[in-house]
């Protein structure tokens, strides 16, 4: 799958986008804000990560930028990344961004396409998300995907942090599927 909007392209990671990955996702305040990402990152961990099969009930997109940060320019620049993750309890919308691309709103850009592909593509009813109670910014762009909070704190383990920390849980409901707009 692949999506664009106004500002962004979201598509599959390729193999390609390791040395560009790489450095865009290894800042600890960054990876501090994961789960599953390893700390330090390197170009290794890249490349394991973009060479992953995944099929379109797996979907993992790189963020681009249609703007190269700060100036315009013609060639997307990564900037993110984003995926809805089967946990085989129920898939949960995960999500980053370098920092040269936050406060931005290419998270909740991004975040709306995902969310659009989803209700529309994928048998789907709920998604759950969570940030880190920490990280506000995240909670507050899963808000403005329509995500409510459970009103659950619990423990999440971050890589990143060499541990556990408190994670806020939200969730949205997925069942309200109006018809999708088709291009002739």
């Amino acid at each position: 799958m692949f999506a664009r909007t106004k500002r962004l392209t979201l598509r599959p990671f390729w193999p390609e986008d390791a040395a560009a990955l790489a450095p865009r996702i290894a800042y600890s305040e960054v990876i501090g804000m994961l789960a599953q990402v390893p700390w330090p990152y390197t170009l290794a961990d890249a490349e394991g990560f973009t060479a992953r099969a995944r099929d379109a009930a797996d979907p993992c997109f790189a963020i681009l930028a249609h703007e190269t940060l700060p100036q315009h320019a013609a060639p997307p620049t990564l900037v993110g990344g984003i995926a809805v993750i089967d946990h085989g309890e129920g898939h949960e919308l995960g999500y980053w961004l370098t920092p040269s691309a936050w406060g931005r709103g290419y998270a909740t850009e991004a975040g709306h396409a995902v969310v659009d592909m989803v209700r529309h593509a994928l048998p789907i009813e709920r998604l759950t998300g969570w940030h880190f109670a920490d990280n506000p910014a995240s909670g507050r762009v899963l808000r403005k995907l329509g995500f409510r909070d459970t009103g659950r704190r619990e423990p999440r383990a971050s890589r990143g942090r060499g541990g556990k920390a408190e994670a806020v849980v939200m969730e949205l409901d997925l069942g309200d599927r109006a018809p999708m707009p088709m291009a002739a």
